[in-house]
């Protein structure tokens, strides 16, 4: 039985969501909004929207105390260190930039998951892990490989984001089948709310709210609760009801979304070498996964 329909779009509306998310969040930061505060915001709203949800909707507990520790755990790498990561990085790099690196998570999900789940690694996925290493290393240093690059040290943290993100859609698949996913992830933003707090505190604290523009607060709106509430829930949703695979594949739509979003909005240009980058780390990252989504879908 294939995957459900609804999977793929829920799918596709994450992918939709974050591939704006590269834009609009440079619109806000690190001009008006630093980003750590940025992430306080974008836990704490979510959080509150996840929590009301769960209250009217959901009702479920955490029936076994042991479990605290996998939720713990998944809000570290799947909540604070992979966010934190992320919008620092992304302040510091190009919208196209960040979104092609993304298209790392694909290769670390397969890894983690022969790992975790012991699944095998093929010769094509190694050669794929390979091949969309290269693209990316190019990416960052450029034509010559040049590490002195402006945008080196966000291209490091937007990496080091997907490979962390990686491991939390493998390491918390087992709590998304035994619990409502929405409960999970109410869960998570609650301890992930904990660890951001001293990050992002005395940057909030510095964020002055009376004169930020309209489109400044429309963008706020758009990430606290787009691309972090809306995205979460129905990653969550999606994580439940197919492999980690499949969820990760699903970022091969960021960056050409994304980048489509950055050209129309002028906020960045696809030069050729991007253009080449992309497509290498997108033939690596379809030869990773390419059989495990056959596989997984081919059962559902």
């Amino acid at each position: 039985m294939k995957t459900s329909l609804k999977v793929h779009l829920a799918l596709f509306m994450v992918s939709l969501i974050y591939g704006a998310t590269f834009t609009i969040a440079k619109q806000v930061m690190p001009l008006y909004v630093k980003p750590f505060a940025f992430i306080l915001m974008r836990v704490s709203v979510a959080a509150v929207f996840i929590f009301i949800f769960h209250s009217i909707f959901v009702k479920k507990k955490i029936t076994d105390k042991k479990d605290f520790l996998q939720l713990g755990i998944s809000a570290l790498f799947g909540v604070a260190f992979n966010m934190l990561l992320f919008f620092k990085g992304l302040s510091i790099t190009t919208p196209i930039n960040g979104a092609v690196l993304m298209l790392n998570t694909p290769i670390f999900v397969a890894i983690f998951a022969s790992v975790y789940l012991k699944e095998k690694i093929s010769t094509t996925k190694i050669a794929g892990i390979i091949i969309a290493a290269g693209g990316a290393l190019v990416l960052m240093g450029g034509n010559s490989f040049s590490f002195s690059n402006q945008t080196l040290a966000g291209d490091l943290m937007v990496t080091a984001n997907a490979i962390i993100y990686a491991f939390y859609l493998v390491y918390a698949k087992s709590l998304m089948q035994k619990y409502h996913p929405l409960t999970v992830t109410m869960w998570s933003f609650m301890f992930g709310f904990l660890v951001v707090l001293p990050f992002g505190a005395n940057e909030f604290m510095a964020i002055n709210f009376l004169e930020l523009p309209a489109e400044i607060w429309l963008g706020i709106a758009f990430i606290t609760i787009g691309s972090t509430f809306l995205t979460y829930v129905l990653n969550a949703y999606a994580l439940q009801k197919a492999s980690s695979s499949l969820v990760g594949s699903y970022i091969y739509l960021q960056p050409v979304l994304a980048a489509i979003i950055a050209l129309i909005s002028g906020k960045d240009q696809l030069t050729t070498l991007k253009l080449i980058c992309m497509l290498v780390i997108f033939i690596g990252v379809f030869m990773v996964s390419k059989k495990s989504v056959n596989e997984k879908t081919s059962h559902e």
